[in-house]
């Protein structure tokens, strides 16, 4: 349930939000999240999918951490009905993927040393410079808060401040990746052993999703049992579940009998199956490797159902 709040007599605003380690790396966020935003739309520029996505992480971002900002400064939180031990710390996993995987999109297909053609000129390529750089700063400002705020072995924290909590956001991300290959074409519909594939992928992310929101809503004590033996037994059944998508999805889409073992040579790059299949078969693995490492340390975890 919401933080409970301040006892009579105490100060409305908390100067602590804005003074704290932590309230100076979410000042940070917001300056170079405002200062990434404003270059890029000023004279950077953007274009395609990839530009949009830059700047809806970067705009998604700036807006939460202003929220959190506020309600924190303000002591507001305690009016919210959630958990906001959690709530922050999940959202500053998440912006810190969100950011990182922005840092490197934009500069990949809008900075170049080169001066672009006339209207933009050498004007647009300084600004895209420059919103490289404070992207990159905006990202270690949301990876030191995540850095600051993370529970250290034994001590008593909120879920998703422990490290299996934080892998838990890493893992809905990474199946956000694994979607978007599997709706680029991967031709995942030709056999039932890829569609197995396609509902592990599914099942677990929507668990993940659902354990990320009760810990957020402060729910965990309503499931009748312990919630981290829950957490414990369904990360079991997941890299159970991912270990299968691990052997089969390789063997339906590389093996010689059912697909290509290596890229076909008229494959036009941009808008091949096999490319997204190769994707798909990466971040399987990478997903298997997070949820082993959630089962390590979800052996250990102690964590107290309210912020």
């Amino acid at each position: 349930m919401g933080s409970t709040m301040e006892p009579p007599g105490g100060g409305y605003l908390y100067l602590g939000a804005v003074t704290s380690p932590v309230g100076t790396a979410r000042m940070l966020q917001l300056a170079f999240g405002c200062t990434t935003l404003s270059l890029v739309a000023h004279r950077g520029g953007f274009a395609d999918i990839q530009g949009t996505f830059c700047m809806a992480a970067w705009g998604f971002c700036f807006a939460l951490s202003g929220l959190v900002v506020a309600c924190d400064f303000t002591r507001l939180h305690g009016c919210l009905r959630l958990s906001w031990g959690n709530f922050t710390a999940a959202f500053a996993m998440l912006a810190t993927l969100l950011s990182a995987t922005a840092a490197v999109i934009y500069p990949l297909y809008f900075t170049r040393l080169q001066c672009p053609p006339e209207p933009a000129g050498c004007v647009a390529r300084d600004f895209r410079l420059a919103a490289s750089v404070f992207a990159g700063l905006l990202f270690l400002a949301y990876a030191a808060e995540v850095a600051l705020t993370r529970a250290r072995p034994g001590q008593v924290a909120s879920y998703m401040a422990t490290v299996s909590g934080l892998l838990k956001i890493v893992q809905a991300f990474v199946a956000c990746i694994i979607f978007g290959a599997l709706v680029h074409d991967s031709r995942y519909g030709r056999y039932v052993a890829t569609q197995w594939c396609v509902a592990v992928y599914s099942l677990c992310f929507l668990a993940t999703v659902a354990v990320v929101a009760l810990s957020v809503m402060g729910h965990m004590g309503g499931l009748g049992c312990p919630f981290d033996r829950v957490v414990v037994v369904y990360t079991f059944l997941a890299v159970l579940l991912y270990l299968s998508a691990a052997v089969i999805w390789p063997v339906f889409c590389f093996d010689p009998k059912y697909g290509m073992p290596g890229r076909p040579p008229d494959c036009s790059r941009g808008s091949c199956p096999w490319d997204s299949q190769l994707v798909v078969a990466i971040f399987t693995y990478v997903n298997l490797l997070l949820y082993v490492a959630d089962l390590a340390y979800s052996q250990r975890i102690r964590f107290v159902p309210t912020p």
